[in-house]
Order: C-alpha cells, then sequence, then structure tokens
C-alpha cells in the first residue's frame, strides 16, 4: 500500500515506521515543501519519498496528522478525495498544552468537522487518542497488545485501517460512527489518553 502523510510530526513519523517495517511505500508532506523533509526521508529509507500535500494525498491512504489551526488550509490544497480513505489523527486544540484551549465546534465531533472539509473522503478517526511516544514502540507487549480505538461511518474504511493497525501490531477497536465513537476518542472524550492493552 502506498501510504500519504498530511503532516511530518511525530505522530506521521510513528506511522511511517511502522508503515515502511511491513513493506508499504510512504509519501510524507508538510507545509514546508519536500526539501525540508529530505533528512527524514533519507532517515526512513527508500520507501519514503517527500512531495507536495497534494500528491502525498494521491495515496491509497491518507494520514491527517496537522496541527487543529492548519486543517483547513490543508484542507484546501487538495484535490477531490473521493473514496480514499483518510485516517484523521488531529485533536481539536485551537492552541497547545499547557495553556491549551479546545475548539468550539457546536454539536460537531472534532472528525465530522474534518470530513466536512474534505467531501467523498473516507474519514476515520484513529491514532488521535495515543501521545506519539506511545505510537511509536512495537505495540505488542508481554501483557498484551496496545488498543487503537478507531471511529468512523463507513465501514470498510474502517476494516482497511483496522487491517492495517493489526499489521502493525496494535488491537484495535471499532467505537462506531464518527459521532458517537468519535465523540469517545476526541479531546475531552473517556477513552482520549486511554492506553490500554487488550490480553490476548
Amino acid at each position: 500500500m502506498k501510504i500519504g502523510t498530511l503532516g511530518a510530526g511525530t505522530i506521521a513519523q510513528a506511522i511511517a515506521r511502522h508503515a515502511i517495517r511491513h513493506g508499504h511505500e510512504v509519501v510524507l508532506s508538510n507545509s514546508r515543501g519536500p526539501a525540508s523533509l529530505a533528512p527524514l526521508v533519507k532517515d526512513l529509507g527508500a520507501r519514503a519519498t517527500a512531495a507536495t500535500p497534494a500528491e502525498a494525498a494521491a495515496a491509497d491512504l491518507v494520514v491527517l496528522a496537522v496541527g487543529w489551526p492548519q486543517v483547513p488550509d490543508v484542507a484546501a490544497q487538495l484535490p477531490p478525495l473521493d473514496g480514499t480513505v483518510v485516517i484523521d489523527a488531529t485533536n481539536q486544540f485551537d492552541s497547545p498544552p499547557p495553556n491549551a484551549k479546545i475548539a468550539d465546534l457546536g454539536d460537531l465531533t472534532g472528525s465530522e468537522y474534518v470530513a466536512s472539509l474534505l467531501p467523498g473522503a473516507r474519514v476515520v478517526k484513529a491514532f488521535n487518542a495515543l501521545f506519539a511516544q506511545f505510537i511509536a514502540p512495537d505495540p505488542r507487549h508481554e501483557a498484551g497488545r496496545q488498543v487503537l480505538f478507531l471511529a468512523g461511518d463507513d465501514t470498510d474504511a474502517k476494516n482497511t485501517v483496522m487491517g492495517l493497525a493489526s499489521q502493525f501490531g496494535f488491537a484495535p477497536v471499532d467505537l462506531g460512527t464518527l459521532r458517537e465513537g468519535g465523540r469517545l476518542i476526541q479531546l475531552g472524550g473517556p477513552l482520549s489518553g486511554l492506553h490500554a492493552l487488550k490480553q490476548d
């Protein structure tokens, strides 16, 4: 599979390393341009390349992992994403910790808002509820596999993400729709930041 990243920070890099380790190709992008990613691409090896956000979004699966204030700008740069599976790994921080401010989206969940900016995309909320330092290591532990909560409105898209997460070694748990499940794992939700292991 070819996986594109919108953003190249700690979460995108953690997912990219898992993907490359399991034989996938990764196309990374950021707001500063492909040249700025040359050292990272060299570090990741032959299966990694750098591109523009629009080029990264042409991959088989796309990971959205940018700061919340950048989401609308990134979305505006993208071509139509008809049918593309997009993993929404964002959290709706208007300003980050330690002076965190959560964006007021009214009745919408963060992923419903993201989906509204990406018409045609099949959005799956995942990888947002874990801190990046717990995504990067091998998710398989002596006591079990690291649980990865996810939510989405498209069953096939969720199955794709669950298959990828399982390949990485995570134990994916489907929480339902972007509205119901997304509310559980977004900022302020009861499963946000919950690190659990599934006993096999």
